[in-house]
């Protein structure tokens, strides 16, 4: 996970010198220049959920040459991780669980003294469970949750740090929290998200889709890796390497996918109480305290800045084999940026900062 600090704080300082012209010009060269670099995803920007841009560039599918849409759907990697979260919140909201209690009471791990709040704030300590199955499990197969649990408690690499201590990234506290909602639910993750979240939401293009899934959806947008001659190809052919092949049932940490209009709904939803109370809300976008009293600046499924061009922001990224994903929320200001990519380019957050700096001219 990169930090984006560095992308704030230059912002900051670039939208005071630029004129509004010059913001809106940025952005289109911008996206001149991504698409002539052969960048390929879907943009979507939008002010109090009115679309202001929304543009698609590139392939579907490099190999069979198919132009991409703007209703296509996308891996969304570790963006998924909001949705997983909130689930948690609506368990909670509920009466299922409560934030501070012990992951134990829920599931058996090796680990004592971490809570589900630890989970959901990355402060867990928790070790890298992709590493555990990349050294351990016969890829010919494909994991899920039962499969993660089992090698974790057999294999047990210690813990990082003590839970709280400080903030690091884990996939793994997510995969624990999918499988903490079924336990505390008695059903399948998968359906608490289409039930609590997709289908109220009427995101009709958003799932968890498995991998037969995806290839039955006409749209998907297969994600691209270059091979040895520098060409595009679908990232699933490097099997190796691409665990959300034989990681390909796990649940939490990723594998939703969806489109920029889907995500749109969602972003609009969280500005409402269709889902959780304001104060559980208050709660997913506030700073995790560590032990020390310091702050993490991640809450529930969100990275925070309360101090952005455009007031307090929350932000995700997710980073799959030949995708590259994010989802930028300036929620005091109601300013969204949706960015999906499907061959790993590096001009995506180059974009993302030219939208934001055209977002001061809108």
């Amino acid at each position: 996970m990169k930090t984006y600090r560095p992308f704030v704080l230059s912002l900051a300082a670039c939208l005071v010198a630029l004129s509004a012209f010059c913001q809106e010009k940025i952005l289109q060269n911008a996206l001149s220049q991504a698409e002539a670099n052969g960048f390929s995803g879907v943009i979507l920007v939008a002010e109090n959920g009115e679309i202001l841009l929304e543009k698609a560039m590139g392939y579907r599918s490099f190999e069979e040459k198919v132009p991409l849409k703007t209703d296509d759907i996308f891996e969304l990697a570790s963006v998924s991780k909001q949705f997983t979260a909130m689930v948690i919140m609506i368990c909670k909201e509920k009466g299922m669980l409560d934030f501070d209690d012990p992951v134990e009471k829920y599931l058996d791990i090796p680990y004592t003294g971490i809570t589900i709040r630890h989970l959901l704030t990355h402060t867990s300590g928790l070790p890298d469970y992709q590493a555990i199955m990349d050294a351990h499990w016969d890829k010919s197969k494909v994991a899920g949750n039962p499969e993660i649990l089992e090698y974790l408690n057999q294999y047990a690499p210690p813990k990082l740090f003590e839970p709280g201590e400080k903030y690091q990234y884990s996939n793994t506290g997510y995969v624990l929290l999918g499988s903490i909602a079924e336990k505390a639910s008695g059903k399948d993750f998968v359906e608490l998200a289409q039930d609590w979240i997709f289908k109220p939401l009427k995101m009709k293009s958003t799932d968890i889709r498995s991998l037969r899934a995806k290839v039955s959806v006409i749209n998907f947008a297969a994600g691209h890796l270059r091979d040895s001659l520098g060409n595009y190809v679908n990232a699933n052919k490097f099997h190796d390497s691409d665990y959300t092949v034989w990681l390909g049932n796990r649940k939490g940490p990723g594998r939703v996918s969806s489109n920029a209009g889907d995500l749109l709904k969602w972003d609009q939803a969280l500005y409402s109480e269709k889902l959780v109370k304001q104060a559980t809300l208050d709660e997913a976008f506030a700073p995790y305290i560590l032990n020390d009293g310091t702050r993490s600046y991640y809450g529930f499924g969100w990275e925070i800045e309360p101090k952005s061009p455009f007031g307090k922001m929350v932000m995700h990224t997710g980073d799959n084999p030949g995708y590259k994903t994010i989802i930028v929320r300036f929620i005091e200001d109601r300013k969204t940026i949706i960015l999906l990519n499907n061959n790993y380019h590096p001009d995506q957050m180059r974009i993302v900062e030219a939208a934001t700096l055209a977002l001061g001219k809108w």
